[in-house]
């Protein structure tokens, strides 16, 4: 009987787009120079200071455990990317860090002072549980910080990007259902899954996190390059479709900042934080 290839599902994406090396380092080497604006908000928003015992989920390459080890903080990083982690062992050596799965984390109760997740709810299939499980390894008064790429109701070159898919990107190419993108950017819904894992004076902010670019066409090569959600729309595209995706978000990118040379792009980012009740 000939092979039945299984429909992908969102957790398999994730797994295998985030185990690319080129993936994985794209991210970390020029979409990530957006996420290292964010890194000061997290490290302040879990009081982070010498002393503290803190576990960096979904911690990517470790630029928030890098954050985390400045400020003092004895640090463990968790991701379930394998090329994310040998980067973050490089990185920062002065940390601990291990592959595992955020949503069944292998530490006892009460385990950590803080608990931070730099971008990484959207990429796991269950968002609340990750949250139910920051709590359980949360002391007392321990607090949690988690930032999520605004959503496209505001000015952000992830709206450029996916509306550019919207319009131009074949119909033939799409994701398997899994959280949305932003949906934690929500105010409202991060508040209710705190408050409902056992957390109390939760508190969003938003930050300007930009790239510095000298191309209009960078946030295409950025999503392209080194996402996995985004690159899964875009790297199969047809030549045809991929040009008219890009064209429109220099279009945008020229519209919305100008004629150049250099552009500063926004893609703010909300973060999150509460505390153990």
């Amino acid at each position: 009987m000939p092979d039945i290839q299984q429909p992908d599902t969102f957790a398999a994406l994730e797994r295998r787009e985030w185990a690319k090396a080129e993936v994985a380092q794209s991210y970390a080497q020029v979409f990530a120079k957006a996420s290292d604006m964010v890194v000061p908000y997290l490290v302040k928003a879990v009081q982070a200071k010498p002393g503290t015992k803190a576990l960096d989920l979904c911690c990517g390459h470790g630029n928030v455990a890098s954050g985390l080890v400045a400020a003092g903080a004895g640090v463990t990083g968790l991701d379930f990317s394998p090329a994310m982690l040998a980067m973050a062992r490089v990185a920062v050596p002065e940390a601990q860090f291990i592959e595992g799965d955020a949503m069944a984390l292998n530490f006892a109760d009460a385990s950590f002072d803080a608990v931070t997740i730099g971008f990484g709810i959207p990429h796991v299939p269950d968002p609340p549980k990750v949250v139910t499980e920051a709590r359980r390894v949360l002391r007392r008064g321990g607090r949690l910080a988690f930032s999520v790429w605004c959503g496209p109701e505001v000015e952000t070159a992830l709206g450029y990007v996916f509306g550019a898919i919207d319009e131009f990107g074949s119909k033939d190419i799409t994701l398997p259902p899994g959280p949305g993108a932003n949906d934690y950017a929500d105010a409202s819904l991060a508040f209710q899954v705190l408050e409902a894992a056992g957390f109390s004076e939760c508190h969003q902010s938003i930050v300007a996190s930009e790239w510095q670019v000298n191309d209009p066409g960078a946030p295409y090569d950025f999503f392209l390059r080194g996402t996995a959600r985004g690159g899964a729309l875009l790297r199969p595209q047809p030549a045809e479709n991929a040009t008219a995706i890009r064209a429109a978000v220099v279009s945008k990118v020229l519209e919305k900042h100008g004629a150049g040379p250099e552009w500063n792009i926004p893609i703010p980012a909300a973060v999150a934080s509460a505390v153990v009740v």
